[in-house]
């Protein structure tokens, strides 16, 4: 069964941590080097958490192979073969490294250390409890080797407070992060410190907050071992760490967001009814923005019988707040309440007990009128508008990361639409989104098509049929004329009532540029 690491972790020291960076920039430790070592197919399925590929992968006695055999793989390695790969003494010293138990002459890792690239190609490290991998098929489920450091910590403990790596979730949340550098960010329910180690690029000061002190531990290894700025980490649950600081220009948080009969673990169970947990932090994110400030997290929410989720959602938004909720996936109990058993490991354990705890949840979603789950996520912006926007949207299909200058072109889109009124609109100028094509449907020889199709390639991928003027409309704008203009000219060429147009048009214009398919001119 996997180890979890005990709470004697590395201490993030500043001269030892850089000459492990080099030892395992030296050896090629790297997502590239990971990909070429290991191949594609080895490469996802440890990302999914199965081994077995990549321990057939490094049966060698390379550098390379000895760390990912140690750091991935959880496998003792001869000293002298480890010797060859990194600092040995002082890795035991500085406890990255441990004696093999029962095997003379050999380490083991510690911790997990995992190769992560990040958004410009950098090499950077996320540091964990071992074999925790997210989405793994074995669930995080485990005793603590009970004793290694004297503290004879029981299985219970363990799993409360079991500290995972990078998941979908978390390279979820770093693709929709807003990267415009900013004064002061925040990192809520940091973990390893994915998000922070992000934020750490374009804000100049970062705070990174946990409920679980050894997640702060793992976030500072991570921040050094990648060779980021310190991050300001403090202990606490929600907003109270830093209730006294100063608002934050962009705060992000991939909460303990499951909707869970409990608080089982730390890092997924946020211990609230329901999802109370994401509901709070939405309204309390409010006070803690800067003006423009951003918000974003993931988030769960419920569709209960007979309420639309859009309303509910909606409805947590706070005064003065601009918000984009797009719901990603949606479960039925059951599928929700298999997933996150499976997460915890319970299909591997007694059947009775298994059978228990899923009658537990379904227990729990029938008592709220609960009927399925909702996954995506959620962005706030600090407008302090008298009427904000705020829009929420199922989006199921396939988009294209990074997404975050997407967001943010969002929000500025939504100020010109708030302030610009429909016969300002027509005295605007547009330009189409470079990456939107046009489709033509209809049926084969047809002299005129169906309908037109404007589909964006990148970002939301969003597709949206046009009519005639439409097409011609969004085809024509090239930000030289005004959309008068082009109206007076589609009218004429077709016919077509300039008035009428000028009436009827707005409304199409309006729903072209919130899609971000035009793109108003602002010089």
């Amino acid at each position: 069964m996997a180890r979890v690491s005990t709470n004697a972790l590395p201490e993030p020291a500043s001269e030892e941590v850089r000459r492990l960076r080099e030892a395992l920039l030296g050896a090629g430790f790297t997502a590239d080097g990971l990909l070429e070592l290991l191949g594609a197919p080895a490469y996802a399925a440890l990302a999914r958490g199965e081994t077995v590929p990549a321990l057939r992968a490094t049966r060698g006695h390379s550098p390379l192979e000895t760390l990912v055999r140690l750091f991935l793989l959880q496998q003792p390695v001869p000293a002298e073969q480890a010797r060859a790969a990194l600092p040995v003494e002082e890795a035991l010293a500085g406890r990255w490294l441990e004696p093999a138990d029962g095997s003379d002459g050999a380490v083991r890792a510690t911790v997990d250390v995992r190769p992560y690239s990040g958004p410009e190609g950098q090499d950077w490290w996320i540091v964990s409890d071992l074999g925790r991998a997210v989405g793994g098929a074995q669930g995080v489920g485990g005793p603590l080797d009970a004793g290694r450091d004297g503290a004879g910590e029981t299985e219970s403990a363990a799993r409360q407070d079991v500290v995972l790596g990078v998941g979908g979730a978390s390279t979820t949340l770093a693709g929709i992060m807003i990267t415009t550098p900013v004064g002061r960010a925040l990192d809520l329910g940091t973990g390893s410190g994915v998000q922070a180690l992000h934020a750490s690029r374009f804000a100049s000061h970062v705070t990174a907050t946990d409920l679980n002190p050894r997640a702060l531990r793992f976030a500072a290894l991570t921040l050094a071992l990648s060779g980021a700025t310190p991050a300001d980490l403090r202990h606490g649950s929600l907003f109270e760490p830093v209730a006294d600081e100063e608002p934050y220009d962009l705060i992000v948080s991939n909460p303990p967001f499951v909707i869970s009969p409990g608080a089982r673990l730390t890092y997924r169970d946020g211990g609230m009814a329901g999802d109370d947990l994401c509901r709070t932090l939405v309204q309390q994110a409010a006070r803690r923005l800067a003006p423009g400030g951003y918000c974003q997290l993931l988030a769960n929410w419920e569709h209960r019988e007979g309420e639309d989720w859009r309303e509910r959602v909606g409805a947590w938004v706070p005064p003065g707040c601009d918000a984009w909720i797009v719901q990603r996936e949606e479960q039925d109990v059951t599928q929700y309440a298999e997933l996150w058993l499976r997460d915890a490991g319970d299909h591997r354990g007694d059947p009775a007990a298994y059978a228990e705890r899923y009658d537990a949840w379904l227990e729990e979603f029938a008592a709220r009128g609960t009927r399925a789950v909702g996954f995506g996520w959620i962005t706030l912006r600090r407008s302090d508008a008298e009427q904000p926007s705020v829009l929420a949207e199922e989006w199921p299909h396939p988009v294209e990361q990074p997404l975050g200058e997407v967001i943010r072109a969002h929000f500025e889109r939504q100020d010109f639409l708030r302030r610009t009124h429909d016969e300002a609109l027509l005295e605007h100028r547009f330009v189409l989104a470079d990456e939107v094509v046009q489709e033509q449907v209809g049926a084969p020889g047809a002299e005129d098509p169906e309908h037109v199709v404007l589909r964006q390639n990148r970002g939301m991928r969003r597709a949206v049929t046009v009519d005639t003027v439409g097409a011609g409309f969004a085809g024509v704008c090239d930000g030289t004329l005004s959309a008068s203009r082009i109206l007076e000219a589609i009218g004429q060429l077709l016919g077509e009532d300039i008035a009428e147009l000028r009436r009827r048009t707005p409304e199409s214009i309006r729903l072209l540029v919130e899609q971000g398919f035009l793109v108003p001119v602002t010089d």
